[in-house]
């Protein structure tokens, strides 16, 4: 679904990461772990075409897209639940979603609604309730459904349980699970390392913008020595 090849990027001409060599498979959640400062964001913003190349390719389902706009990622099928949810605060529910599925027609967009409805129906009930007066569990939700309103294939999350109570964690990570069977291809940074671990088929672990190793989900965890190394068991 999406290759890095030798890809490096970075701002004001300074790299965030340089070289990487990552293959996300279609169908899975790969997680990429590491420190703060390791490059994990950036690496998720540079695919959505926000953060400067400075070397190396992207392809996704096979074709280049490093210099293609933000816009042109959206409409081939790329989507970002963003650190910080990022929500039109002083919109309700609804429309936030409408928002996510504007370049849907009309029908289809209503039936996207449904959909993530269905997947939380929390969001059903406050369905026009201000966005920004949300809880923050209730936003994460919002804004992974507001980035599943646009029926990508390859899903980027940033942080899914970053200042969330566990219980909301699980209700995210539930819905992500049911999305994955219908075979959405789903790439996660998480600093919870062990939550990530529990759902991840395949794991890339960052270091100061490089790859310092990855393999499957066991394979990364049973390297224990390298792995607390570099991120630790939380």
């Amino acid at each position: 679904m999406l290759e890095l090849q030798d890809f490096s990027c970075g701002y004001g001409g300074t790299a965030a990461v340089e070289s990487l060599n990552c293959t996300f498979a279609a169908g899975a959640l790969t997680a990429l772990l590491g420190p703060n400062g390791a490059g994990k964001t950036s690496t998720l913003m540079a695919v959505m075409g926000h953060v400067a190349p400075m070397g190396g390719r992207i392809l996704f389902e096979g074709r280049d897209i490093t210099n293609r706009p933000p816009v042109d990622r959206s409409k081939i099928g790329i989507a970002v639940v963003p650190e910080g949810r990022q929500l039109f605060g002083d919109l309700t529910v609804e429309e936030n979603l409408i928002v996510g599925g504007y370049s849907l027609p009309v029908a289809a967009a209503r039936a996207e609604q449904e959909q993530v409805y269905s997947l939380f129906p929390r969001l059903a009930e406050r369905r026009a309730q201000i966005s920004g007066s949300l809880s923050g569990g209730e936003q994460q939700m919002l804004a992974i459904g507001r980035a599943l309103m646009a029926k990508p294939k390859l899903l980027l999350i940033d942080e899914l349980s970053l200042g969330l109570m566990p219980k909301m964690v699980d209700v995210c990570i539930e819905a992500l699970t049911r999305v994955r069977q219908n075979g959405l291809t789903i790439v996660l940074v998480e600093q919870n390392t062990s939550r990530a671990l529990s759902i991840a088929d395949h794991v890339y672990v960052l270091a100061s913008g490089r790859c310092v190793m990855h393999g499957s989900s066991a394979e990364v965890k049973d390297n224990t020595e390298i792995f607390e190394a570099y991120v630790g068991i939380h």
